[in-house]
Parts: structure tokens; C-alpha cells; sequence
């Protein structure tokens, strides 16, 4: 009678972690040395903008997420890709990242880090005026903005109409599920080459007259937004992220059906489609 295969030793099954933590180690130098080639590839190519790449790390994160099983939780595994993916942007580049504390210290670091790891500095800024100044002025530096609406904010997006200005390239998290550890919406700004956009979403800079409930509750139908008090003509300066399929001329003709005029409409950025899954799955 055949006898039973022998269950592995702990030493076994230490020796196959050590083995599984050196190729993984292996993999992550062979990747640094594409990023090498890579670098020596674009070296003559500079054009002052982000080596961020958000159509790119958007459809990235969505495979992670897609192919992920076990017993690692997605929370770690996604932290995981984000340091090894933001380490290596910032090889190619150096960055940093400004962030707009207003919405809360904690929360907001806690996207930085979540996003981007300990190696990219880190410049905090009171108000989301400061983070667009610095963005504005730096090479190819970050700007981490609640994509909230926060007391005495003002509309800090309409500095970014101006076609030298920086633009709005994404939208964190990149995967939306219950209980996410950085789980503050944020919008970044930057300037990026235009084929590395994603513009599934696109967010307007529009200013309105004759702003009230009826025209705040005909938007909320058609986009998400934060609305901000103008003075004149008892308007609002907004901001408003239409999703894919949804156009300017239809928000417009909808916001004037309520009682709203549409003053100005600019295109300050855009954004992959927010991806989310289901608490059961997370």
C-alpha cells in the first residue's frame, strides 16, 4: 500500500518564500533596468511636462484588480503596485507632490502616501490655491486637490482655463471600494504630454447666473460638481466633471431649462472613468 505523500516541513515552505521574495526582488531590478533604457530613450524628448502617465496607471490599476485572488488583500496589493509604479515615474523624473491640506492633514497624506509612496517629496500647502501656484510654476511637479467641496475654497480651478496653465489628469483613488485606507477623493494637476490623458471624463470650469436649487438638482442628474458663490448676477462658479457620453451642450441646455444662464465654459482637465467595485468583492 502506497504511503501518503509527506506534508512539507516549515523549513520547505520558508525555503519556497525565500525563493518566491528572490525572484520577485530579481524582477523589480530587471524592471529598473527597462525604466534605465527607458530614460536614455526620452532623454532627448524632454518637454517640461509630468512623466505621470494616468491613462496608462488607470488601466493598470484596473488589471490589478481584475486578475487579483487569495487571501493578500486588495488594499495591500494596490499599495504595492502604486510605490513600485510612483517610485519608478520618479526615477525617470524627479517630482514632488504638493497637497492641499484643507480637507484634513491626515487624509490628505494619507492619499499622498498611499499614491505615491515615501521617495516622492512631499510639499503641503494650506488651500488649493497654493498647490495650483506651484504646479503652475515647477517642471513636471503634482498638485493633490480635494475633488470636494471645502469651506472658503473658492474656484481655485479657474486658474487652470488658461491653455499654459496646468490641467486636471486624474482622479484618486483609482479604484473606488467600501472602507478604501485613502479613501478622500482628490483631483491632480499637472501638465502631461496629451496622449497620456485619459479622457473618459471630462471636467468643465463654468460659470453660471441665476444659480438655485432648480439648477443645482438639473446638474446633479447629469454630473458630479462643486459650486462655489458668485457675486455677479447671483451666479456660481462650478466645476464639473461630465462622464463619458454626457456633453457640455446637453449640461448647458440643462441648466438653462432650470432657470440658469451659462456664462463661460471652459475645459480645465480630464479623467479616467471612476472605477468601482462592490463591497462583496472588496
Amino acid at each position: 500500500m502506497a504511503k501518503p505523500p509527506q506534508a512539507p516541513s516549515l523549513a520547505d515552505l520558508r525555503k519556497e518564500i525565500d525563493r518566491i521574495d528572490e525572484a520577485m526582488h530579481q524582477l523589480l531590478m530587471e524592471r529598473g533596468e527597462i525604466i534605465d533604457r527607458l530614460i536614455a530613450a526620452k532623454r532627448s524628448q524632454d518637454t517640461g511636462t509630468s512623466a505621470f502617465r494616468p491613462a496608462r496607471e488607470a488601466e493598470m490599476m484596473q488589471r490589478l484588480v481584475k486578475r487579483h485572488k487569495g487571501l493578500l488583500p486588495l488594499d495591500t496589493v494596490e499599495s504595492i503596485w502604486r510605490v513600485i509604479i510612483s517610485t519608478f515615474t520618479y526615477v525617470q523624473a524627479p517630482f514632488s507632490v504638493h497637497a492641499d491640506l484643507s480637507a484634513g492633514d491626515a487624509l490628505m497624506r494619507d492619499s499622498a502616501r498611499f499614491h505615491f509612496g515615501f521617495t516622492v517629496p512631499f510639499v503641503p500647502h494650506m488651500g488649493a490655491a497654493g498647490v495650483v501656484a506651484a504646479v503652475s510654476a515647477s517642471k513636471g511637479d503634482l498638485g493633490l486637490v480635494p475633488a470636494v467641496d471645502v469651506a472658503s475654497a473658492g474656484a481655485w480651478w479657474s486658474a487652470l482655463e488658461f491653455d499654459a496653465a496646468p490641467k486636471i489628469i486624474a482622479r484618486l483613488p483609482f479604484v473606488e471600494r467600501p472602507d478604501h485606507p485613502a479613501a478622500l477623493p482628490v483631483f491632480v494637476l499637472s501638465r502631461v504630454a496629451p496622449d497620456a490623458m485619459a479622457t473618459e471624463a471630462a471636467v468643465w470650469s463654468i460659470r453660471v447666473s441665476g444659480w438655485g436649487a432648480g439648477p443645482a438638482q438639473a446638474l446633479a442628474a447629469k454630473a458630479n460638481f462643486i459650486a462655489v458663490p458668485d457675486r455677479a448676477f447671483d451666479g456660481a462658479a462650478l466645476l464639473v466633471t461630465l462622464p463619458k457620453g454626457v456633453s457640455l451642450e446637453s449640461t448647458s441646455a440643462a441648466l438653462v431649462k432650470a432657470g440658469a444662464a451659462v456664462r463661460s465654459a471652459a475645459l480645465v482637465g480630464s479623467h479616467a472613468t471612476r472605477y468601482t467595485i462592490a463591497a462583496d468583492k472588496a
